[in-house]
Formats: structure tokens, C-alpha cells, sequence
């Protein structure tokens, strides 16, 4: 059976699975089992436990429930109440007033969640009744709301950022740090469309009705400090060199309980249901880093990644039209699936095309999680739109028109990288040269 042939069933075996509604992670390992099977007499149950085991005991990833669970405390408890207050008294000068608080505070919450889906549930359940009840245009809440979510990707700690280090072998830390200046890069660009757009529109924005002094305004900022100080040491103990990722994590969750108990927010329900949700989760990406893992290997033995690199190699494409037809199939893949089954299905067949082009693995990493934030916002499977469906009963595809600016956005923060990589580089080398 020629290659081609042999890609074909495999992908169409891939969908049938997944279509049937499979689990991602065993629909991973039964095409992983299949690839094995016909291409080799390898026995793939050994090959399966083998690479099972070595994919998921492994110290770096013992960072990612970690993480999870940090922002499953803030999440549960008053902290993200508290971190929304805190931001809204100084919006309301800004064109665009409140909803700038959208974006900040998913931009502040992503930084210590790590999740976009836990980022616009958190921030939505705040912001949506509060800005709707004030008059604001419902597609600005709802768009704003599904774009900023997607920071919780990017924005360091970001949970696929570690999936993409240990299925790439690229330091985590390297990577959280190249994720800070694109992050707040598309957090501009998202308050300077915000801004344009109450410029544009100034009858469709409510006059700003919080009254209150600078000494008040100061002290509701007050609230802000807890949530900004853990991510501040969070953040400065990997860049500083104090801690590894994983060390990192386990004192962000002793801060987030700390804090969350010293405030009094913290209960023995909000504690098991932080503690649950982190486990759910965390099982549910580990499951499929296995899968992705045991049908990286099996990829091996058909062949078929080395003859993609060496037709990529023959057909001499320059680097931008390489990004250009991944970006493409990025956004197709991301229509189907999420972000962190997105990354561990391709890392396999695209690190090496991606290294023989000559592409940095480390800026790939932040032009990935980008592109796939994209497809957070993009029908039938944006996880953001379902979860902002789930908080105002709105059709799925109303919600992914009014998020559209961000997502043409997000296209612009592609094509500003691609052309300016130091973007994403220049903070990881001013690491490596310490």
C-alpha cells in the first residue's frame, strides 16, 4: 500500500471516529493502533505502554494540573469578583468605557488560569449581566467577551503552551516567557478596535455612571492587589530563575489558597469543587497527550511524516507560504477540534517540515497558539462561543459574527509576528543571556 493511499484511510479512519463522537484521545490511540497494524510487524501493545508511560511521567508536565487547579480556585471563588471591581472605576474615561474591563480582566484572569474557556465563563458571568443592564451593544459585550477569552491561551501560565513544550521538547519556561508581549499586543489591539469602534459609534455607548472619587477609585483597586501579587511572583519566579514551571505552579496554588482563605472566600465546597474540576480537566488533556503520543510513534513506523518533510524539503517553499498553508490548515483543523488536540495531533507530522524550513520551535510555538486561538471563536467547535452561548442562551453562530473584529484581529496579530518574529523572541534571549 503506497503512502498516499495509506495517509488517506488513516485520516479518514480519524474523522469516522471522531464524527461517531469517540473520544479524542482513544479515536488518537485506535488510529495510532491501525497505522502500527498495517504498516509493521511491531507488537503495538508494547509500543503503546511504552510510549504511554514515557509521554506522561515526566516532571514537566506535572506543571499542568498544577495551573488547572490555580485557576479553578480563583475561578470558584471571590477573587475574580474582586479583580473585575477593581478594574472597572478607572475604565470610564477610555472610549469604550466598561467594556474595557472585558478585556483587562480576561487578560488578568487568563494570567492565572491558564484556560480560555475558565476565562470567559469567569469574566462573562461578571461582565455580561452588569454591561447589559448599563445599555452597552450587546454584540460588543458578547464579541469582546469571546476574543479576550482567548488570551487564557496565550498569556503565560498558558495550559497548551506546556502541552506544546513537551510534545515539541521546548523549555516551558522559554515559552511562557515569549507569550507575555504577543499577549499584550492582541490585548492592545483588541481596547484600540474597542476604543475606534465607541468613536465611531458614540450614541451606542452609555455615559459613564460610576461616580466616585480618587481616593475611592484607589480603594477599590485595593481588591486588585491579591490577584495581581500572584501573578507577579508567579511570573517573576520563572523569569527571575527562582523557580522551575512546575515548582512555579505548586506556589501559585499555595498563594491562590492562601488568598482566597484570607479573604474569606474560600470554603470546604468551593475547595472540593476547585479540587475536582482540576482533576477532570487535567485527566482529560493528559489522556490525550497519551493518545497523541502512541500515534506520534506509530506515525514512525508508516513513514509518512519523513516523506512529508522530504517533499516540503524538495518542493523548496519559502518559510512565509510554509506559515501561510499551515495557518490555513490550523484554522480548518480548529473548526473540529480543540486547541490542545489541535497541537498534540499535528506536533508529530509538522516539527519536522517546520524544522527543515529552518523555523524557530520556540516561535512556532506562540504562531501556534495564536492560530489556534482563532479557532477558539469559529464555528461549529469555538469552545469560547459555546461557553458564552451557555451564559446568554444566544445562537452560536450570532455569537461568531459578533465576534469577528476580534478574530480579523487575531489575523492581524498572525501577520505581525510572522513579520516581526522578535516579537515573540527577544524577551526568551534576554533570558538566555543571563
Amino acid at each position: 500500500m503506497d503512502l498516499l493511499t495509506q495517509a488517506l484511510i488513516l485520516t479518514g479512519i480519524l474523522f469516522v471516529f471522531l464524527a461517531g463522537g469517540l473520544w479524542v484521545a482513544m479515536a488518537l490511540a485506535a488510529v495510532g493502533l491501525v497505522s502500527i497494524t498495517l504498516s509493521s510487524s511491531a507488537p503495538p501493545g508494547l509500543i503503546m505502554a511504552t510510549t504511554v508511560w514515557g509521554s506522561t511521567a515526566t516532571w514537566t508536565l506535572a506543571a499542568l494540573p498544577l495551573f488547572v487547579w490555580m485557576g479553578e480556585i480563583l475561578f470558584r471563588t471571590r477573587l475574580s469578583e474582586d479583580m473585575f471591581s477593581g478594574l472597572a472605576p478607572w475604565m470610564g474615561r477610555l472610549p469604550g468605557r466598561l467594556i474595557h474591563v472585558n478585556i483587562l480582566g480576561c487578560a488578568v484572569f487568563a494570567a492565572v488560569s491558564g484556560s480560555s474557556a475558565a476565562t470567559a465563563a469567569t469574566i462573562g458571568k461578571m461582565s455580561i449581566p452588569e454591561l447589559s443592564r448599563r445599555g452597552y451593544d450587546e454584540k460588543l459585550i458578547l464579541g469582546s467577551l469571546a476574543g479576550s477569552g482567548t488570551l487564557g491561551l496565550l498569556i503565560p501560565p498558558s495550559i497548551i503552551l506546556i502541552v506544546y513544550g513537551v510534545s515539541a521538547e521546548v523549555s516551558i519556561v522559554r515559552l511562557f516567557i515569549a507569550g507575555i508581549l504577543p499577549g499584550l499586543m492582541l490585548c492592545g489591539l483588541f481596547m484600540a478596535y474597542t476604543a475606534g469602534w465607541s468613536l465611531l459609534n458614540p450614541s451606542r455607548t452609555p455615559a459613564f455612571d460610576i461616580k466616585m472619587s480618587l481616593l475611592e477609585k484607589i480603594r477599590a483597586s485595593g481588591r486588585l492587589v491579591p490577584v495581581l501579587s500572584l501573578i507577579v511572583f508567579v511570573i517573576a519566579s520563572i523569569y527571575q530563575g527562582w523557580a522551575t514551571a512546575t515548582e512555579a505552579a505548586a506556589c501559585g496554588v499555595a498563594g491562590a489558597l492562601i488568598i482566597s482563605a484570607v479573604t474569606g472566600s474560600l470554603s470546604w465546597k468551593s475547595f472540593i469543587d476547585s479540587l475536582m474540576g482540576a482533576t477532570r480537566t487535567s485527566c482529560m488533556i493528559i489522556f490525550i497527550v497519551a493518545g497523541a503520543s502512541f500515534l506520534s510513534v506509530a506515525m514512525g513506523f508508516t513513514g509518512i511524516p519523513r516523506t512529508l518533510t522530504q517533499l516540503i524539503q524538495e518542493m523548496n517553499l519559502p518559510p512565509y507560504a510554509l506559515l501561510a498553508v499551515l495557518t490555513l490548515v490550523f484554522a480548518v483543523l480548529g473548526c473540529f477540534l480543540d486547541g490542545i488536540s489541535v497541537v498534540v495531533l499535528t506536533t508529530a507530522i509538522l516539527l519536522p517540515m517546520v524544522e527543515a524550513a529552518g523555523i524557530d520551535l520556540l516561535w512556532f510555538g506562540i504562531y501556534v497558539v495564536l492560530v489556534v486561538e482563532m479557532s477558539q471563536i469559529t464555528p461549529p467547535v469555538g469552545f469560547n462561543l459555546f461557553v458564552i452561548q451557555g451564559l446568554t442562551g444566544r445562537n452560536i453562530f450570532w455569537i461568531a459574527y459578533a465576534a469577528l473584529p476580534f478574530f480579523l484581529l487575531m489575523i492581524v496579530a498572525v501577520a505581525l509576528i510572522v513579520l516581526f518574529p522578535e516579537i515573540a523572541t527577544w524577551l526568551p534571549g534576554q533570558l538566555s543571556d543571563r
